[in-house]
């Protein structure tokens, strides 16, 4: 079996938190509109808990409704989503924007804000996220990579292959657990077929690396006090896991502790139980155990049953809502939302929406590109992993929503990004009892 090496960027050194300049006062001007954007984006940013760290593009718009010396305005943001993840301590604004031979994302936001002569609030906002240029880029280059379902089970084979050997070639004193998968690309390779670039987020528990004690009793450290680790990795089909990535970052508080005292474990945050729960394949204890409905909110008794959904805010100690563990439900099965349809005449064989798992090239549909993993209508994908061991239980996330299942709340929602949710979080609709 060939060795392949895990390649470790000690950001702890290099990635230091930025210092985030002062915020400058909003006055009630609409030529003030660098002032408000900004106010604007750190709150995004502050509450925005999944995927990556968004910054400013351009103000569309700004709008001053005076009220004496009050005032209520009214922005109208394009924002780039960045290549630092929300667990990189890095400030957003030094953040580089994703290229658009990245899978650019983009957002278009309407943030509501009241300025008094006590300060500046932020009300609301409502963001409309979105993959840019999506069906350009596949008609200029049919055959790049293109960002598919963070639940493809195929993604998700290639993100626990990766965790494996990270956690085999890891020297940390504690063991991490898989908290988030960020994006996943995948394209077609002449010599090896599908080929999977998932990116994702493992998190520090509480348990010792030298303890006897059954990986899935770990708990993820509190957000401020735990290492994460973000890597990138690649797998292709016919010739597996190619190259894992992963850069470390400090946590954000690193007071020592006293004599005597140990290390807090948070408790995690509820999960919003809309959907059938994920189903395992016998590695460890069930998700939920009991019957199969609707999970119930955890309470600490126990690991959550997917460790996805506790990383720190971009700039903790905010004093923001907690992040809420999601996805009990069926993902999004976008018809439109997801990846984009192929065109027709070249690459490799054609290939029907699904995956084969034996040798040569897939059954495409559409001639070339990666398949439409997206759309099809079925059930959602379980994500216990066949193959896995008892001693190495790991935790994939479960069908994914962001918090409050604000996927559902869009009307054409894409599930191979994490979009940024409108704020206050709308309460996601009751689900109607069966007779």
């Amino acid at each position: 079996m060939k060795s392949l090496p895990v390649l470790v960027l000690l950001s702890s050194a290099v990635l230091l938190c930025s210092a985030a300049p002062a915020l400058e006062e909003v006055k009630c001007r609409a030529d003030n509109n660098d002032a408000a954007s900004r106010h604007a984006m750190h709150h995004i940013n502050e509450h925005h808990q999944h995927g990556y760290k968004f910054k400013l593009d351009a103000v569309q718009d700004i709008k001053v409704d005076l009220h004496e010396e009050n005032c209520a305005i009214e922005l109208h943001l394009d924002l780039l989503e960045t290549v630092c993840h929300v667990v990189n301590p890095k400030h957003f604004e030094d953040c580089e924007a994703r290229q658009e031979t990245d899978q650019e994302v983009i957002a278009n936001c309407t943030v509501l804000m009241t300025v008094t002569t006590s300060g500046t609030t932020v009300d609301r906002y409502d963001c409309n996220t979105r993959q840019a240029k999506r069906h350009l880029m596949v008609r200029i280059c049919p055959d790049c990579p293109v960002l598919i379902s963070l639940n493809d089970p195929e993604g998700l084979k290639a993100v626990h292959d990766a965790v494996e050997k990270f956690h085999e070639q890891d020297t940390s004193e504690r063991y991490y657990i898989l908290q988030e998968v960020a994006r996943i690309k995948s394209g077609w390779m002449m010599m090896g077929g599908m080929a999977y670039y998932p990116h994702f987020v493992l998190v520090e528990t509480d348990c010792s690396k030298q303890s006897k004690i059954v990986p899935s009793a770990c708990k993820p450290l509190c957000p401020d006090r735990a290492h994460h680790a973000y890597c990138r990795s690649s797998a292709i089909e016919e010739l597996g896991l190619n190259s894992v990535d992963c850069e470390y970052y400090s946590p954000v508080n690193t007071t020592a502790l006293g004599p005597g005292e140990q290390e807090l474990i948070c408790e995690p945050p509820h999960a919003h139980g809309h959907g059938p729960p994920p189903h395992g394949h016998g590695h460890g204890p069930p998700p939920h155990p009991g019957t199969g409905g609707p999970p119930p909110h955890g309470h600490g008794h126990g690991p959550p049953p997917h460790a996805h959904g506790h990383g720190p805010p971009p700039h903790a100690g905010s004093g923001g809502p907690p992040p809420h563990a999601h996805g009990h439900g069926p993902p999004p099965h976008a018809g439109s939302g997801g990846p984009p349809p192929h065109g027709h005449g070249h690459g490799p064989p054609p290939h029907a929406h699904g995956h084969s798992h034996g040798h040569g090239p897939p059954p495409h549909a559409h001639g070339h590109g990666p398949p439409p993993h997206a759309g099809s209508g079925g059930p959602p994908p379980t994500t216990g992993i066949e193959g896995s061991s008892q001693e190495r239980v790991l935790f994939l996330p479960p069908p994914f929503f962001p918090p409050h299942h604000c996927q559902r709340l869009q009307t054409d929602p894409d599930p191979a990004i994490h979009p940024i949710c409108s704020w206050p979080h709308p309460e996601p609709p009751l689900t109607p009892r069966q007779s």
